[in-house]
């Protein structure tokens, strides 16, 4: 490409947060880079070193598996019971075949161009020391929830909580959140397997970033996901579905001059609660989706009540319900004419004529409504 390492990091960064963005998920509050830690790193390296879980071999510091007795814990991994090379070539500087870097100074990589001094030489750091370095500058030494994918276990999150662990000598996280694979006929999505789609591609194919999102919502985290674009037009038409709903329940709203929950409105108090639970419950958002649903389609709560309900569980869902809108569609002449003649004959107190006029505009696709703030239609 004829850029730095830098330079693409850099657009490749921009990139995802303008797709984080179309996707309504919030940016976090601290955005940290690796390369703006190393000197974070080195420092819980060297918490490691002092401890006496370190060895250097062939230019290399590398932690020693063997003095860390919880090692594969997360996992449910027995030492004894791991292949060896079973996932990448061995390293015969290891003293163990699961013993892992902690700072580089020789490896396979020749030509490295991000490098920098340490006390173990000038170099670079391992695989895994970046992501306790930079959660434990932040969060501290200990903290409630890291997140990951599920193959993050066996590997990176294990090696993880050893290098955490040895530098404190306490517990470091208190729940491990694992989301499983997006997968496309029943092989998961991966750049290299030439199966991997972005949000453009998406928007090329005329979605919205956000029936995207839907899509995932049906799903739980824990749950593989099989995506295909059948499945992601279904998607589709249940968010219009959600969003023309919501416009006309907003709109109702607004029309009663209501607004917010009162302590009566025990339904709407109900469904929030419930949402809340399966929220609460291991992040069961299908559960909780279903419980907008249910709201949207009870005729008994009231619409203030209701919209306000859906706007509190839409903090969660992130699927912009307060933009819903009833679409302004243009009437061709024709049309036009037979609403006001169906008017006149309303004024004219001739019934008859009125609902034979309706009937008409029925068949032609049109849905007209009489109501207190006058003649409302819409398309079916």
């Amino acid at each position: 490409k004829g850029k730095t390492a830098g330079e693409i990091a850099q657009f490749y960064m921009e990139a995802f947060f303008k797709d984080l963005s179309l996707l309504s998920i919030e940016k976090p509050s601290v955005v940290c880079k690796a390369t703006d830690h190393i000197d974070d790193m080195i420092k819980l390296i060297s918490r490691i070193e002092k401890n006496g879980f370190t060895y250097a071999s062939g230019g290399n510091l590398y932690f020693d598996v063997a003095k860390f007795p919880d090692y594969g814990r997360l996992a449910m991994l027995r030492l004894e019971d791991l292949k060896a090379g079973a996932r990448v070539k061995i390293d015969e500087k290891k003293k163990s075949p699961h013993d892992f870097v902690l700072w580089f100074t020789k490896s396979k990589f020749g030509h490295q161009s991000m490098m920098w001094d340490s006390p173990w030489g000038r170099g670079y750091p391992g695989w895994h020391i970046e992501c306790s370095a930079m959660s434990m500058k932040y969060l501290g030494d200990h903290f409630d929830i890291h997140c990951g994918g599920i193959d993050h276990i066996p590997v990176h999150h294990t090696n993880e909580i050893a290098q955490a662990e040895a530098a404190t000598g306490e517990k470091w996280v208190n729940y491990w959140l694992h989301g499983e694979f997006l997968v496309l006929a029943k092989e998961k999505m991966a750049k290299s397997a030439g199966n991997f789609l972005t949000v453009s591609t998406l928007i090329d194919r005329g979605y919205d970033p956000l029936d995207y999102r839907y899509f995932c919502l049906g799903a739980h985290y824990r749950s593989q996901l099989q995506f295909s674009f059948e499945a992601l037009y279904s998607a589709k038409n249940g968010r219009t579905g959600l969003m023309e709903r919501v416009a006309r329940i907003r709109e109702e709203a607004e029309n009663t001059g209501a607004g917010g929950i009162s302590d009566t409105d025990d339904k709407a108090i109900a469904y929030l609660k419930s949402f809340e639970a399966n929220i609460s419950q291991d992040i069961n958002v299908p559960k909780a989706l279903a419980d907008l649903w249910n709201l949207v389609k009870d005729a008994s709560v009231k619409a203030a009540s209701k919209y306000s309900v859906i706007l509190a569980m839409d903090k969660v869902l992130g699927l912009q319900l307060g933009t819903a809108q009833i679409k302004k569609i243009s009437l061709s002449k024709e049309i036009s004419d037979l609403i006001d003649e169906r008017e006149k004959a309303r004024k004219n107190k001739d019934y008859k004529l009125a609902d034979e006029i309706r009937n008409i505009l029925k068949e032609r696709g049109i849905i007209v409504e009489d109501t207190p703030q006058g003649v409302k239609w819409r398309k079916i």
